[in-house]
């Protein structure tokens, strides 16, 4: 199930940057962000009416409160994506995208931070970050 979930996750992301780029084009960054967020919530709202219903009071019993500023992360997450998107193409976009995203995770688990667990260095994984890196160069070869 998680790698179905990667898999759609990945090709969703795609086809939101794209979107928001697009909306980008006839308003603003900033309001085109607002209003993903917005819908995002009223989503997010609507899934949690009808799957339980948590308290929201269990937010904040996270581990560290700076856990909190995923919201915070994510209207710069969409910032950037448009922006690198509306200046390189979605598929060069998303193909630095991933490779940044897998570099500060592979990071994140090296250094067990975010309370992740710690994991030794493995060469393979050096040298799969570094074909993904030939791969973009072969990619944007002309």
């Amino acid at each position: 199930m998680g790698v179905i979930a990667s898999i759609i996750s990945g090709a969703l992301m795609s086809i939101q940057g794209v979107f928001n780029t697009r909306v980008t084009e006839s308003s603003s960054i900033w309001v085109t962000n607002s209003f993903v967020q917005i819908t995002g919530f009223a989503v997010c709202l609507i899934a949690w009416f009808f799957s339980g219903r948590d308290s929201f009071n269990d937010l904040f019993k996270a581990s560290s409160k700076w856990y909190l500023t995923g919201g915070i992360l994510g209207a710069f997450i969409i910032f950037t994506v448009v922006k690198g998107m509306a200046t390189l193409g979605p598929c060069y976009a998303v193909m630095l995208i991933l490779i940044a995203q897998l570099l500060v995770a592979y990071t994140i688990e090296l250094l067990g931070i975010f309370g992740t667990e710690q994991i030794g260095f493995e060469w393979k994984k050096a040298i799969g970050v570094g074909i993904m890196v030939v791969g973009i160069v072969i990619f944007q070869w002309d």
